[in-house]
Protein backbone atom coordinates (compact mmCIF):
# COMPACT_ATOMS: atom_id res chain seq x y z
CA UNK A 1 0.00 0.00 0.00
CA UNK A 2 1.46 3.37 -0.99
CA UNK A 3 1.74 6.33 1.35
CA UNK A 4 -1.00 8.96 1.05
CA UNK A 5 -0.17 11.92 -1.18
CA UNK A 6 0.76 15.03 0.79
CA UNK A 7 -0.91 18.31 -0.05
CA UNK A 8 1.20 21.44 0.00
CA UNK A 9 -0.37 24.56 1.42
CA UNK A 10 1.15 28.04 1.48
CA UNK A 11 -0.19 30.65 3.86
CA UNK A 12 0.40 34.22 2.78
CA UNK A 13 -0.17 37.23 5.00
CA UNK A 14 1.60 40.30 3.77
CA UNK A 15 1.04 43.01 6.37
CA UNK A 16 1.14 40.96 9.53
CA UNK A 17 2.48 37.48 10.13
CA UNK A 18 0.17 36.66 13.07
CA UNK A 19 -2.71 35.38 10.96
CA UNK A 20 -0.38 33.37 8.77
CA UNK A 21 1.34 31.85 11.77
CA UNK A 22 -1.96 30.93 13.42
CA UNK A 23 -3.23 29.29 10.22
CA UNK A 24 -0.01 27.36 9.66
CA UNK A 25 0.03 26.19 13.27
CA UNK A 26 -3.58 24.98 13.18
CA UNK A 27 -2.98 23.17 9.91
CA UNK A 28 0.14 21.42 11.20
CA UNK A 29 -1.57 20.58 14.49
CA UNK A 30 -4.81 19.26 12.96
CA UNK A 31 -3.46 17.50 9.86
CA UNK A 32 -0.06 16.40 11.08
CA UNK A 33 2.13 14.91 8.35
CA UNK A 34 -0.76 14.70 5.89
CA UNK A 35 -0.09 18.28 4.80
CA UNK A 36 3.15 20.11 4.10
CA UNK A 37 2.75 23.58 5.58
CA UNK A 38 4.50 26.69 4.33
CA UNK A 39 4.03 30.08 5.92
CA UNK A 40 5.12 33.30 4.27
CA UNK A 41 4.86 37.05 4.68
CA UNK A 42 6.21 40.17 3.06
CA UNK A 43 9.12 40.32 5.49
CA UNK A 44 10.63 37.95 8.04
CA UNK A 45 9.48 38.36 11.62
CA UNK A 46 12.03 37.97 14.40
CA UNK A 47 9.31 37.54 16.99
CA UNK A 48 5.65 36.65 17.05
CA UNK A 49 3.06 39.05 18.45
CA UNK A 50 2.83 38.10 22.18
CA UNK A 51 -0.99 38.31 22.08
CA UNK A 52 -1.04 35.81 19.19
CA UNK A 53 1.35 33.50 21.09
CA UNK A 54 -0.87 33.63 24.18
CA UNK A 55 -4.11 33.10 22.22
CA UNK A 56 -2.63 30.05 20.51
CA UNK A 57 -1.25 28.71 23.79
CA UNK A 58 -4.83 28.77 25.09
CA UNK A 59 -5.63 26.35 22.24
CA UNK A 60 -2.72 24.11 23.24
CA UNK A 61 -0.38 25.19 20.43
CA UNK A 62 3.00 26.88 20.95
CA UNK A 63 3.98 29.19 18.08
CA UNK A 64 6.56 31.27 19.95
CA UNK A 65 9.44 29.97 17.81
CA UNK A 66 7.75 30.28 14.40
CA UNK A 67 9.52 32.44 11.82
CA UNK A 68 7.69 33.01 8.55
CA UNK A 69 9.67 33.20 5.33
CA UNK A 70 9.50 35.93 2.73
CA UNK A 71 6.91 35.27 0.04
CA UNK A 72 8.44 33.99 -3.19
CA UNK A 73 6.85 33.07 -6.52
CA UNK A 74 8.57 29.68 -6.26
CA UNK A 75 6.79 28.91 -2.98
CA UNK A 76 3.42 29.78 -4.50
CA UNK A 77 4.19 27.73 -7.62
CA UNK A 78 5.04 24.70 -5.45
CA UNK A 79 1.78 24.86 -3.47
CA UNK A 80 -1.53 23.18 -4.15
CA UNK A 81 -3.64 25.61 -2.12
CA UNK A 82 -2.72 29.25 -1.59
CA UNK A 83 -4.47 31.08 1.21
CA UNK A 84 -4.15 34.85 1.14
CA UNK A 85 -5.19 37.20 3.90
CA UNK A 86 -5.68 40.61 2.41
CA UNK A 87 -2.39 40.73 0.54
CA UNK A 88 -3.95 41.75 -2.76
CA UNK A 89 -1.54 42.05 -5.69
CA UNK A 90 1.47 41.16 -3.54
CA UNK A 91 0.74 37.45 -4.00
CA UNK A 92 1.98 35.92 -7.26
CA UNK A 93 -0.79 34.33 -9.30
CA UNK A 94 -0.44 31.08 -11.23
CA UNK A 95 -3.39 29.73 -13.27
CA UNK A 96 -4.64 26.36 -12.10
CA UNK A 97 -3.75 26.85 -8.43
CA UNK A 98 -6.50 26.99 -5.84
CA UNK A 99 -6.54 30.44 -4.22
CA UNK A 100 -8.59 31.21 -1.11
CA UNK A 101 -8.76 34.83 0.01
CA UNK A 102 -9.63 34.98 3.69
CA UNK A 103 -10.64 38.47 4.79
CA UNK A 104 -9.63 38.55 8.44
CA UNK A 105 -8.77 41.33 10.86
CA UNK A 106 -5.10 42.05 11.48
CA UNK A 107 -4.11 41.16 15.08
CA UNK A 108 -1.01 43.37 15.05
CA UNK A 109 -0.87 45.55 18.13
CA UNK A 110 -4.03 44.07 19.63
CA UNK A 111 -4.38 42.26 22.93
CA UNK A 112 -5.32 38.63 23.51
CA UNK A 113 -9.05 39.42 23.78
CA UNK A 114 -9.00 40.91 20.26
CA UNK A 115 -6.97 38.01 18.83
CA UNK A 116 -9.22 35.22 20.17
CA UNK A 117 -12.08 35.67 17.65
CA UNK A 118 -9.55 35.83 14.78
CA UNK A 119 -7.92 32.64 16.09
CA UNK A 120 -11.29 30.88 16.35
CA UNK A 121 -12.28 31.93 12.82
CA UNK A 122 -8.95 30.67 11.44
CA UNK A 123 -9.36 27.32 13.22
CA UNK A 124 -12.90 26.94 11.83
CA UNK A 125 -11.73 27.73 8.28
CA UNK A 126 -8.77 25.33 8.54
CA UNK A 127 -11.08 22.54 9.74
CA UNK A 128 -13.43 23.26 6.83
CA UNK A 129 -10.60 23.24 4.29
CA UNK A 130 -9.22 19.96 5.60
CA UNK A 131 -12.69 18.43 5.48
CA UNK A 132 -13.08 19.57 1.84
CA UNK A 133 -9.72 17.99 1.02
CA UNK A 134 -10.78 14.73 2.71
CA UNK A 135 -8.04 14.98 5.32
CA UNK A 136 -8.84 13.58 8.75
CA UNK A 137 -8.07 15.90 11.64
CA UNK A 138 -6.98 15.28 15.17
CA UNK A 139 -9.57 15.98 17.84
Amino acid sequence: MSAPETSSVLFVCVHNAGRSQMAAAFLAHLAGKQVEVRSAGSAPADTVNPAVVEAMRESGIDISAQKPKILTPEAVQASDVVITMGCGDACPYFPGKRYLDWKLDDPAGQGVAAVRPIRDEIEQRIRGLLSELGIQTRA
